[in-house]
Formats: C-alpha cells, structure tokens, sequence
C-alpha cells in the first residue's frame, strides 16, 4: 500500500510518485506530446483542459515531476500548440512557471528553526509570513535583516529533499520520465545510463541549498559590477542547505516583459544570450536552469538572474568542444561542423551523417546567424527548428535517428531550447552573426551591450573558477 503524502502535501511512495507522470504518459496512447497539442481541436476549450490536466498532474508532486512539467510549459509544447490556442494553452500552463500551492508559515518557520537554530521572528528584524513565490522545491519570503538589509529568503519544503530523492532511485520513474523525453525527440538514442547520473546529480544539487549559494557567489565574484548583468549577493550567516538569504531584487516578471517595447525585449535577449554562452566561455559554466521565472527584468536594459541551483561547470577541453560547434556555425564552415559533433560524441565519425546533412539537419542556429542580418526571432522559426532538429520523420530524420546524446551534455539541450525559445517569445531582432563574431573570432563588438562588456573586461580582474 502506498504511504500516504506527508504533512506538507507531498506525495511520498514509490506507487504515488509514478502515478501521476505514468498516468501522463499514458495518455498519449503512445503518440508524442507535441503531436496531440498540435492536432487541431474544434473547442479551443478541449485544449486548455488538456493543459489543465497536465499541470494537475505534474504540478501536485513538488519536485522532480514538476520541473519536467515546468521544462514542458516553456519549451517544445508552447512552440507545438496551433497559434489561434496558444495563448489559451500558456495561461493554463504558466501556472506551473510561476506559482506552486505555498506550504503553511508554521512549516516555514520550523525549516528556518531546524537549520539557523532560531525561529524567523527571532532572526529577522522583518519577515512577511506570506509567501512573495513558490516554486518546484521550496518558496521565498521577504525579511529584514538585523543590519538593515531587504532580503528574500527561500525556504525548501519538508520533505521535498526526500520525496526527489526517492524519486532519483525510482527506476520505474526514471523510466517514466525518460518515455517522456522521448516523446519530445522520438527516435533519438540517449544513453540512458549516463543520462540518469547526469539527472541524478544536478538535480541533487539543486536540493542543497548550500551548493547553490556557493554557485550563485561564484556569479557575483566574477560578474562584480557588470554593467548588464545582475547578481543578489547571499548572505552566508542566513543561509543552509535547507535556507538560502539573499539580497532583494524585483523588477518585471516574465510576463510583463513581453509586453515591454521592442528595444527592451530585444536588450534582454542579448543580455540572456550573452549571459549563457559568455559563461560558458569565460567561466567553464552554464546556468543550466532557463526557466522563465528565474529573471528579473529591468526598464534600463539589464536583467537579474535567480536560482542558481542547476550549474554545469564543464572542463577546459569540454568547453573547447563546445565552443567548436558554436564556432562551425559562426563561420559556416560545414565539415568543422560535422567534426565538432563527432568529437562530442553525438555521431560516429565512420557512419554518421554527412557534413551536408548535419548542417541541414541544424538549420535553424545556421539560419539564426546566415539569415541576412538583422534576424528577427520568433516562435514560429523555433518551432520549425524544433520539427526539423527533433522529427526522426521529417527532412532530417535519418540524421535525428543517428544522433547520440551523451549523458553530461543532457542538460545542453535544456539550455538550447529553453534560452532560444524565451528569445522567440520576445521577438528579439539583433544582428546575431555580428555577436558571434565578437564572441569568437575577436571582431570588434557591433552593439552597444558588447561594447559595454568590452570595457567591463579591460578593467575586471582576471576570473577563474
């Protein structure tokens, strides 16, 4: 008999945590995701309940069942629904990016207790018992320091820590959700047993609050007075592995942000571009975590950048890999293409595909800076990169159906699709050829925002992990 949930509503046991993922799958009766969303239903309603029942499912399982949902709400499935539904479908889904049910104040209070030894009251000079968000494992308060300061505090769930746990040595689950991945690149070979360590350890890191301040000062140390990139200091005297303190940020949500004029949505755009791939370079690390709810946008440009929990740090000659590709298409070089993936290891350098075919296979990056220049981003160009990048049955299928996924590059897709499809959703225009040319092939910076890193380099200490 399945436990029952615990105190905190999370549902616990090896039967309750597969349920509600394997009733998902379930649903599909064996068809991708993306295929029902994008069948044309007469009652644009059908949708929005399907979407609903979706969120019911993996929302209510707070953890690693819910951001795979929150992966879903944002990525593949928004660029897959039919453009007459598609803002019917985000409403229902943004719940899951936005909000989670909040535990009580009491339970709050007893995590704050049992790990910094007093209760919130006791700690802070301020703390607003109402929750400002909650998220997948833990939700955030606003306090006040004894020294003055205006901070937030996220707190995990009881509970969660073992519930996710749980959920990691769960092979059925595991199984459950590797179904679903599939459902997103049916026919793609993924070394599963790879990729479930991969999965393991990032999202275990997640879960210690400790490991996140210590990614999110390594961010503040090295972009120290950036002028476009923000980063809330921790406060380590108010922080543990359960509660992570840090200065308060605000600014425009998500939502508001693509709203904002064209300028600012095309300013942010480049600032999360740069932020992703300069990390990459300059610091051996992604921001793994390309979740909507993870920025704060600013009217001057600039954006802050939360939850630091998912980091990949990658070594010297990883990163040179990766950069290989990024570089290929750059300078559309198609056999360095080809050869920079089968040095990753994704095809065989003996039967995989052909540099012509590797290259119309990944049109949509090679469109994204050959395109004439400036290229407007938009969710229907992602979406018909995802079909082309993804379909073992379209064009490029044969190319899809040889593709392999090492396990430590599991996350990179996440990043791919994630930071392009929040780029899409804000229209942003830019000449990104010229932003890759600075990034890699030392040109001279052709926007204001690289001529403003320019100088931030010239006078920042060298940086190193």
């Amino acid at each position: 008999m399945a436990r029952p949930a615990d105190s905190d509503g999370i549902a616990t046991g090896r039967l309750r945590r597969v349920v509600p993922a394997a009733e998902l799958v379930a649903r599909t009766a064996g068809e991708s995701v993306v295929d029902r969303l994008r069948r044309k239903d007469p009652d644009p309603e059908t949708l929005v309940r399907r979407a609903d029942r979706y969120v019911e499912l993996l929302g209510r399982s707070k953890g690693a069942l819910m951001k795979v949902g929150q992966l879903m709400s944002f990525v593949t499935l928004s660029t897959a629904v039919p453009d007459e539904s598609r803002a019917t479908f985000q409403a229902a889904m943004g719940r899951l990016q936005a909000e989670a049910p909040p535990m009580a104040f009491e339970l709050a209070a007893e995590m704050i207790r049992a790990d910094l030894g007093e209760r919130p009251e006791v700690l802070f000079e301020e703390f607003d018992p109402v929750p400002l968000a909650a998220a997948s494992i833990g939700q955030v308060h606003a306090a006040t320091t004894r020294d003055g300061q205006r901070v937030a505090v996220k707190v995990q769930y009881p509970g969660v820590a073992a519930a996710i746990e749980a959920d990691l040595k769960n092979t059925e689950l595991l199984a459950v959700l590797f179904q679903l991945m599939r459902s997103f690149v049916p026919g793609a070979h993924f070394d599963m047993r790879s990729m479930a360590v991969e999965i393991t350890a990032r999202v275990s890191e997640e879960l210690d609050y400790v490991n996140e301040a210590r990614n999110q000062m390594f961010f503040a140390d090295a972009y120290a007075h950036h002028p476009f990139f923000r980063i809330p200091r921790v406060r380590p005297e108010y922080s543990s592995r359960h509660v992570l303190t840090q200065e308060f940020a605000t600014g425009l949500r998500w939502a508001d942000a693509l709203g904002a004029d064209k300028h600012l949505r095309d300013s942010w755009a480049e600032v999360l571009y740069r932020f992703y791939f300069g990390s990459l370079r300059m610091l051996g690390a992604f921001y793994a975590d390309p979740h909507p709810g993870n920025y704060f946008f600013h009217e001057d440009g600039t954006v802050t950048f939360l939850d630091f929990g998912c980091v990949k740090y990658f070594p010297p000659e990883r990163v040179a890999l990766l950069t290989d590709v990024i570089k290929a298409v750059v300078s559309n070089d198609r056999a360095a293409l080809r050869q920079a993936f089968v040095a990753q290891g994704a095809f065989d350098d003996t039967t995989g595909p052909s540099a012509d075919e590797i290259a119309e296979w990944y049109a949509g990056p090679l469109l994204f800076f050959h395109d004439p220049q400036p290229v407007t981003l938009s969710t229907e160009r992602l979406a018909e990169a995802i079909r082309t990048q993804y379909s073992p049955f379209g064009s490029s299928g044969t190319v899809v159906r040889r593709l392999r996924t090492p396990g430590d590059l599991v996350f990179l897709s996440r990043i791919d699709l994630g930071l392009i499809s929040l780029m899409a959703e804000l229209e942003a225009t830019n000449d990104w050829l010229a932003v890759g040319m600075e990034m890699d092939f030392d040109a001279p910076p052709a926007t204001e925002l690289g001529r403003r890193h320019a100088r931030w380099v010239q006078t920042a200490p060298a940086r190193s992990r």
